[in-house]
């Protein structure tokens, strides 16, 4: 490879530290640990470019960071291996990091939430014996994307992209016994999300009904880190 720089070895370990990225606030950021086809794409470019030898997935790895950096040293860009709108433009691709989409499987999340359906609900439930709402959450994100949410709503409110209108796969709000956000949802499209209902388990509802319209907050989407 042309300009790819040598991993830092110590002890046997690669050794990857942590730098802050270049994103605007309101624009998404591809960084190591993510997962999405917008990695892919930015991937096949390097490639291209010859910046990385190895192969092309949707997991930015830290071999996809040693060769973000590279390409942002030739280009004499700010040097974190990550990929926000400064790099995204040099790289040739229209627009920015492609903001607003998940950084994960989308129909692998839906898939496995479906599978779940008739779960009995059980307060402070993680597992398929029987699920809260956060804890259903937990496990289809886990065990579909491999991402690991924060256990309760709120905190998952907190970490998460606010979005304006949800899409496919993005986490909907809602405010139930308490103020602010105290129950959430997986959104399917044309106005359905799937979650862990008290009364039913985990089952698919209406979030334009007269209960959950006047209940909802907004929907984000899931923080990969």
């Amino acid at each position: 490879m042309k300009k790819m720089l040598t991993a830092l070895v110590m002890g046997g370990m690669l050794v990857s530290i942590p730098l802050i990225g270049e994103a605007a606030p309101n624009d998404q950021v591809l960084k190591q640990g993510m997962k999405s086809k917008s990695v892919e794409q930015v991937k096949v470019v390097l490639k291209e470019k010859e910046f990385l030898d190895g192969q092309v997935s949707t997991y930015f790895n830290y071999e996809t960071k040693v060769a973000v950096q590279d390409f942002q040293k030739e280009h004499d860009l700010q040097v974190d291996g990550i990929v926000g709108p400064n790099t995204y433009k040099a790289l040739g691709m229209t627009g920015s990091a492609v903001k607003g989409e998940a950084d994960y499987d989308v129909n692998a999340v839906i898939s496995k939430a479906k599978s779940l359906i008739g779960t009995p609900y059980k307060w402070g439930g993680t597992t398929p014996d029987g699920f809260d709402c956060s804890g259903f959450l937990q496990y289809v994100f886990k065990e579909s994307v491999d991402v690991a949410l924060p256990r309760t709503v709120e905190q998952m409110y907190n970490a998460g992209e606010g979005v304006r209108e949800p899409s496919a796969g993005d986490i909907v709000y809602f405010k139930t016994y308490k103020e602010g956000p105290s129950h959430a949802g997986i959104y399917l499209g044309d106005g359905k999300f799937i979650h862990a209902s008290s009364s039913k388990g985990v089952t698919i509802s209406d979030k334009n009904s007269s209960y959950w319209k006047e209940r909802y907050i907004g929907a984000k989407k899931a923080t990969v880190n």
